[in-house]
């Protein structure tokens, strides 16, 4: 089993930070419609606001299943998987909220996030996350056959 996290420390963050790809879960409440997860990745797109808060810039492109999801619930995971190095998985639990484009905190946040001049564009809104449980710090280890 892998290592528990009570917050984002430096060493996590920078990991984090490295991954070019990470994905999204939600799911509605009660057993109508069904679990939803979107891939979301490119420069600029996700940054560590706190120890405990996490955001990603929501582009046009896909459905708005996750933000359906959030406004019903709130229960969401960002899921994070090395694509180069040591095999690890981490996964950021929490409480999501959808922050659209002409909020004045989406304004306030959008300069935290490099984003190109190709994808700017695209934004639509931000997701922040209040993390509640960080992990396991999965690593995956192959054994002998």
């Amino acid at each position: 089993m892998g290592r528990q996290y009570d917050t984002i420390d430096d060493s996590l963050h920078t990991w984090l930070m490295k991954q070019p790809l990470f994905f999204i879960g939600t799911a509605p409440s009660g057993e109508e419609g069904h679990v939803n997860v979107s891939p979301k990745g490119g420069t600029g797109i996700f940054r560590v606001l706190g120890p405990n808060r996490v955001a990603y810039v929501d582009l046009v492109g896909s459905g708005v299943e996750t933000v359906a999801h959030l406004q019903e619930n709130g229960r969401i995971v960002a899921m994070f998987c090395a694509f180069a190095g040591p095999p690890k998985i981490v996964r950021l639990h929490g409480q999501g909220r959808v922050v659209p484009e002409d909020d004045p905190e989406y304004a306030a946040l959008l300069p935290e996030f490099p984003l190109d001049d190709e994808v700017r564009p695209l934004a639509r809104g931000m997701v922040i996350i209040d993390v509640t449980r960080i992990g396991p710090d999965l690593r995956i280890v192959a054994t002998p056959t």
